[in-house]
């Protein structure tokens, strides 16, 4: 069974709708490790949805949370707004400086973020975490928070080990200025949180309305009440012991509520960086990401991998043996006897391939369109057009007609992808117009003779895959060479190294003229 449909299963016995929820603070950027979250959540929900459940998933944006620093992109202007919520902060400009728009700073780095959850088939509710106190959805459990603070205070000092002053108050006010930081509360009295800042200036914060906010452990809590939250995946520093989900449990019990069973997920890391940190700068934005990877193969990423396990995000060469593994995935069929075992592995494949695809319960074979990962990408980089590439697809019996629109975006993030800097030197393809000197010194007299040979069969050979590929076979059993050293021969002169893509592939693209001469000339 795939871990999604796991969880689904034991959320279904608490008999209630399922609210999936995931959260992130839009403090900056994002990179690609938010995901992880994310579609974690996401694919819980469908798989709720897939077992006949009553399901919603919401992302909570929390846009309450203060500017903690003014960070690297940001000018020394964001000083003053040190401590203020997110919502009530003006977005950068290009050169960091605060604009003058409407659109807040948590809005700024939102949408795009949002723009790349769709294109990945993500759409969900959309929760501001600023609006719920404005509009007074927080104001009970912020009452319950303080009459129980005494509670609330040895549950955080007993289960993380932190200790909290005498004087610790679960609410925040903000000050004057809109910001949190050098508020003191001096008194409370229903709905008013009396309070002086650094500079003696007192007054009072309304409970009901944005004029404050509860710290992240207890407001964490209080929103799995208020949104009736049923299951919550949380990385695993919320997640260790002690942290602010061992906390949350219990105070959600004193707030009144039934705390979400606890579900950790380990951290996407880049491949020979470690795990992704926006201030770290080890980072790769989504619609980076996106613009590289096909969003059903950027899907499988996170429904492959238990949730417990860490996964290794590679732009580079190992980006073709994902692709490779998700097509054979679609093209596997189970022969002979079946144990209780295989069918278990059987279901959970068939799980990812089915949580992996961008239009839930769509067919995983339209996903590809007929052509393979490395196939498009040999074309890509030897056709100097699309309507090239079309033709070559129509010719091999890999296309009909014109192509969808699921092969256009491929070739378009395609296209991207080898015109980057995350796509692999040793994966390039350059097309050799004469033999060189690293042909010469890394061949012997045997593969020269076979590749002569070869030049001369091939000009009576039906250009296509399957023929030249015969071929090249029975030249190599004619000149009794190994087959790998007969296809090393054939890359040092095609593309000046000893491997590269299918070789009978590649051929049928190439000039059979030039082909043919080249190889005759060695």
């Amino acid at each position: 069974m795939h871990w999604a449909d796991f969880r689904a299963q034991r959320l279904s016995e608490r008999k209630v709708p399922q609210v999936i929820v995931s959260g992130i603070t839009p403090s900056g950027e994002f990179h690609i490790g938010h995901l992880r979250e994310i579609l974690t959540a996401e694919m819980i929900h469908r798989a709720c949805l897939d077992a006949g459940l009553d399901s919603r998933y919401v992302f909570i944006v929390d846009s309450m949370d203060p500017l903690r620093r003014v960070y690297d992109f940001l000018s020394p202007e964001y000083e003053k707004y040190i401590g203020v919520p997110l919502a009530y902060i003006p977005a950068p400009n290009a050169d960091g400086t605060p604009s003058t728009g409407s659109v807040s700073y948590a809005e700024y780095f939102l949408n795009p973020f949002l723009e790349s959850l769709r294109e990945i088939g993500v759409f969900p509710e959309i929760e501001m975490n600023h609006e719920a106190y404005e509009d007074g959805r927080f104001s009970e459990k912020i009452d319950q928070a303080i009459c129980n603070r005494q509670e609330i205070r040895e549950i955080i000092m007993t289960v993380s080990g932190r200790e909290l002053p005498e004087d610790w108050f679960p609410y925040s006010p903000r000050g004057p200025n809109g910001s949190m930081d050098g508020v003191r509360v001096t008194d409370y009295e229903y709905p008013f949180v009396s309070w002086e800042d650094e500079n003696g200036v007192t007054g009072a914060a309304d409970i009901r309305k944005a004029d404050g906010k509860m710290p992240w452990r207890i407001d964490w809590a209080a929103r799995w009440i208020i949104h009736q939250v049923t299951c919550e995946p949380a990385g695993k520093d919320h997640g260790a012991a002690g942290g602010s989900f061992d906390t949350g449990i219990p105070i959600c019990e004193v707030l009144g509520g039934t705390p979400p069973e606890k579900i950790v997920y380990e951290w996407i890391q880049l491949k020979g960086m470690g795990p992704m940190s926006s201030s770290s700068g080890v980072t790769i934005g989504p619609m980076e990401a996106l613009s590289l990877v096909p969003p059903e193969i950027l899907r499988y990423v996170i429904a492959r991998s238990k949730i417990g396990r860490h996964i290794e995000f590679d732009t580079g060469s190992a980006l073709f043996e994902m692709a490779d593994e998700y097509e054979r995935l679609l093209s596997r069929t189970e022969t002979g006897e079946i144990t209780k075992r295989m069918q278990t592995r059987i279901d959970t494949r068939k799980g990812a391939l089915r949580l992996s695809q961008v239009v839930r319960n769509s067919d995983p074979s339209d996903s590809i369109a007929g052509v393979s990962f490395r196939h498009l990408s040999m074309l890509a980089q030897i056709k100097s057009s699309d309507e090239e590439i079309w033709e070559s697809l129509r010719n091999s019996g890999h296309l009909s007609g014109n192509p969808c629109d699921s092969l256009v975006v491929r070739l378009n993030k395609m296209r991207n992808w080898i015109g980057g800097s995350h796509f692999p030197e040793d994966a390039r393809i350059i097309i050799q117009t004469a033999i060189g000197d690293d042909f010469r010194e890394n061949t012997s007299e045997e593969q020269k003779i076979f590749l002569r040979r070869l030049s001369k069969s091939l000009e009576d050979c039906e250009w296509g895959q399957d023929s030249i590929r015969e071929k090249i076979r029975e030249c190599t059993r004619i000149c009794e060479l190994v087959p790998r050293d007969g296809f090393s021969a054939l890359y040092w002169a095609l593309l000046g190294r000893s491997h590269g893509p299918r070789a009978s592939a590649l051929i049928s693209e190439m000039d059979k003229r030039v082909l043919i001469d080249l190889l005759s000339g060695v």
